[in-house]
């Protein structure tokens, strides 16, 4: 069976290298093609298309880079048009796969979404072109399969991959001794974000809160599967905090006292660490504009969502300053009631982040969907 499968960021890229295996074992001999990152790669996806090249954020970037995506664009529903996979599957990233979606129905080619846009957060009138163009919405979150069945959409809810991912076991030592870290101080994890833009936007709030609050805690940078870390060295000024950077940002959470996170996947990746953060995201002035009127939300923090209530602080925009980080994270690192509520908060997120009706794993759920969503024939090539 051949597949075509589209995932524009690093998040998107490690769901999509798991779903990848997945296949592989209940239909052996799929092969796949399209759109991902090193992870995909790796685990036997044919690039067309490297993540990296469309990733971008922001209005500006987006103009500036539209002749790049277009292009991407075009030769991806070229190489469909020409191998006419059995099906496609479609991770996140919305403004790309929901047109490459309507090209591919076009083709009469099966369109299944696994990791839904956020189309319940803001331009909630996309969930028509859904309807229209995607035979399953597989979600990983549980109030988005309630939203689609409103709208008329087939969904089927798997869990989140993250809440079942295995932790390496490493200890805090042997972390520290790894990536240089002192064993002996409490750490604070900062992440920036996944693309470049996010990076310039979110890093200089953090580096100034850490360079606030001093030496006394090591600070310490995931770089993400997306970006370099020679370029992210290259975002630390001489004169500003030493950080230290580490190449997995769950583990890295799990070992520090506390969090600042850019709004996005790693919010849930910190909730499932249980470590106490706050979440936060910057856009360009104009870009946060147009985007406000459009998002039809008052919380932004996924582990907000989860809860239904706000248990972690959000600093958005004009909110997101080095001193507001500070009195957050003073607030945060001391045991004391704020922390002690916080970490029952993010067990209760833990708990509703797993899908208790089975226990395959997400990525194996979402496989046999859509191999049950095809016609026999097809799913057994």
């Amino acid at each position: 069976m051949q597949t075509l499968l589209s995932a524009g960021e690093a998040s998107g890229d490690y769901y999509g290298a798991q779903l990848i295996q997945a296949l592989q074992q209940l239909a052996p001999g799929t092969k796949f093609f399209g759109m991902g990152g090193d992870r995909m790669r790796a685990a036997g996806c044919e690039l067309l298309v490297n993540a990296s090249e469309v990733a971008v954020v922001g209005l500006a970037e987006v103009v500036t880079h539209l002749p790049v995506i277009r292009r991407k664009f075009k030769s991806m529903v070229s190489e469909a048009e020409k191998r006419r996979p059995q099906a496609a599957v479609l991770i996140d990233f919305p403004d790309f796969n929901l047109r490459l979606a309507r090209q591919l129905h076009r083709l009469q080619v099966p369109v299944f979404y696994f990791i839904s846009p956020q189309v319940w957060a803001w331009r909630s009138g996309r969930v028509q072109q859904i309807r229209k163009y995607v035979r399953k919405m597989i979600v990983i979150f549980p109030f988005e399969q309630e939203f689609y069945r409103r709208h008329g959409v087939e969904v089927s809810y798997v869990g989140h991959p993250l809440a079942y991912a295995p932790e390496p076991a490493i200890s805090r030592e042997d972390f520290a001794a790894r990536y240089g870290l002192d064993p002996a101080k409490q750490w604070i994890a900062l992440l920036p974000g996944s693309r470049k833009k996010e990076v310039q936007m979110n890093l200089p709030p953090m580096l100034q809160a850490a360079k606030q609050l001093g030496p006394q805690y090591e600070y310490a940078v995931p770089v993400a599967t997306t970006l370099k870390g020679e370029w992210l060295r290259q975002q630390f000024s001489a004169n500003g905090p030493a950080v230290k950077l580490t190449v997995n940002s769950r583990l890295t959470l799990k070992h520090s006292r506390a969090g600042v996170v850019a709004s996005g996947t790693a919010t849930v990746e910190a909730a499932l660490a249980g470590t106490p953060f706050l979440v936060v995201y910057r856009l360009a002035p104009l870009t946060w504009w147009l985007g406000r009127r459009l998002v039809n939300l008052d919380t932004f923090a996924m582990a907000n969502l989860i809860a239904g209530r706000r248990i972690v602080t959000e600093l958005i925009q004009r909110d997101f300053t080095a001193a507001n980080i500070v009195r957050e994270l003073n607030a945060l690192i001391p045991d004391g009631p704020r922390r002690r509520q916080t970490l029952s908060d993010l067990k209760e997120v833990q708990q509703r982040l797993r899908d208790s009706s089975s226990q395959a794993e997400p990525s194996m759920r979402a496989a046999q969907e859509i191999l049950a969503g095809l016609p026999e024939a097809v799913a057994s090539k």
